[in-house]
């Protein structure tokens, strides 16, 4: 049985609390999530079921487990594959590779990983204390997770979600593919104009010849 929800809800206070001391010590990080002020994510784990909701504003960072609105990011998976996200060598192919599904935009994401990479946090002592070892463990292991990127490893996220996105999920052409389509427009556009002007002319010559 899952924890219950005055549980859930001490946890994520307690996190809460966490992450926007941190922030209040990294102005940088904390005009970063305030550049997301709006924008709503979502974790979803599915074993162990729970789901939590990140709420970016210029206050700093708001964690709900319920949320009705629309989703800007949504990350899903079981509890293991946010586990082997935190403990993968190259997490930017682990998110794209492994079982975890991204639906949504995945460009707020990983500014919020961004904000959020830099603090020095302990994800994982007022999860516990809430919840109990395991589910705690499970819960700071998603957040480890999804938001303990390297600089480095943004770079490589950002490079292969766009190479899967043009490239293999085909959900939008290859740059070079939009150069030379919109190459090929401007010359037909360019054609029809002077075979309009050719075909006037040519008109303009039947009615002359047929006075």
């Amino acid at each position: 049985m899952g924890p219950s929800p005055t549980l859930h809800t001490a946890a994520l206070a307690g996190l809460e609390g966490l992450l926007n001391r941190a922030l209040a010590l990294d102005p940088e990080s904390g005009r970063a999530l305030a550049a997301l002020d709006g924008r709503v994510f979502a974790l979803d784990c599915t074993a162990p079921h729970f789901q939590v909701y990140l709420l970016p504003s210029t206050d700093g960072l708001q964690l709900a487990g319920h949320w009705e609105g629309e989703v800007t990011t949504r990350v899903r998976g079981e509890a293991a594959d946010f586990a082997e996200l935190a403990t993968a060598t190259d997490p930017a192919a682990a998110l794209i590779n492994g079982n975890l599904t991204l639906e949504g935009d995945s460009a707020p994401l990983i500014e919020l990983q961004k904000a959020l990479a830099g603090l020095e946090l302990d994800w994982e002592a007022p999860l516990v204390d809430n919840l109990g070892d395991v589910a705690g463990h499970q819960l700071a292991e998603a957040f480890r997770g999804l938001f303990s990127f390297s600089r480095q490893a943004h770079a490589s996220l950002e490079r292969q979600l766009e190479e899967f996105i043009h490239e293999e999920a085909r959900l939008s052409p290859p740059r070079l593919e939009l150069e030379d389509f919109y190459r090929d427009v401007g010359t037909l556009a360019e054609r029809s104009e002077r075979l309009a002007s050719r075909i006037e002319r040519l008109k303009a010559r039947i009615r002359r010849l047929s006075q």
